[in-house]
């Protein structure tokens, strides 16, 4: 039996996949994102993380299920799932078990297992950092090999993908950068939706408390009106494809 490791539980969310959710933060993370909102979930250790086993686990979400209706279900978030992947192995099957729908939101960055991971998932919520290698390294401060593999077991496996990309200023916006993005998910397969998600200051405060230099000082938050048309246009190239 492994003891997930877990940040947080978010009932009634209905942001994170589709309908009404669940949703799990899990605790770790490898990747340095410069906008990065959640910064007390990059450590696996800390005296206010909780740990429990899986069957525990879904033993309470299996609670909530009246209130998931058709579409909703239990979402796997963090931090980076992925690095959890004992935790995932023994906690989607049961999830599956008892019949909730299985959603990650991962940026794709565990340490493998990812197959039996991914046999039990019914969608990816995928955040896409940077479609260059250059690109991803100056978000991320890490190469994008880990990323790139999850995103071929996932697309060998046909898993269902929303894409999520945060879009900075001065780091991932502008035409030139959304129209590289655009065309590079116009590669991949099984693409049902695209977020572009605009950066937000929410998280700065946890900087300043775990006393991190935040990366982006200075850089106001962005307006979501200013994505409304290029959202829309990578959906629509969705449905055209």
């Amino acid at each position: 039996m492994t003891l997930g490791r877990i940040h947080s539980i978010e009932s009634m969310a209905l942001v994170d996949g589709p309908g009404v959710r669940s949703v799990v933060f899990l605790q770790g993370c490898h990747l340095r994102c410069q906008y990065c909102h959640n910064p007390d979930t990059w450590s696996m250790t800390g005296n206010n993380i909780q740990e429990i086993s899986a069957e525990a686990l879904v033993k309470r979400l299996a609670r909530f299920k009246p209130y998931y209706g058709d579409k909703g279900g239990v979402t796997f978030s963090g931090g980076e799932p992925l690095l959890q992947r004992d935790f995932l192995q023994e906690a989607l099957p049961l999830c599956k078990a008892a019949g909730l729908h299985t959603c990650l939101d991962t940026a794709g960055c565990g340490v493998g297992g990812y197959e039996d991971i991914l046999a039990y998932t019914d969608l990816v919520l995928l955040d896409i950092k940077h479609y260059t290698r250059e690109g991803y390294h100056l978000v991320t401060g890490q190469a994008p090999e880990e990323s790139l593999a999850f995103l071929e077991t996932a697309q060998r496996m046909n898993i269902p993908l929303w894409i999520r990309h945060v879009v900075v200023p001065g780091l991932t916006d502008g035409d030139e950068h959304l129209k590289g993005l655009d065309n590079y998910i116009q590669t991949l397969k099984n693409v049902e939706r695209v977020e572009l998600l605009p950066y937000h200051v929410l998280g700065v405060h946890k900087y300043a408390a775990l006393k991190i230099p935040y990366p982006l000082e200075g850089v106001e938050p962005m307006e979501p009106q200013k994505l409304s048309d290029w959202q829309t246009l990578m959906n629509n190239h969705r449905n055209e494809s």
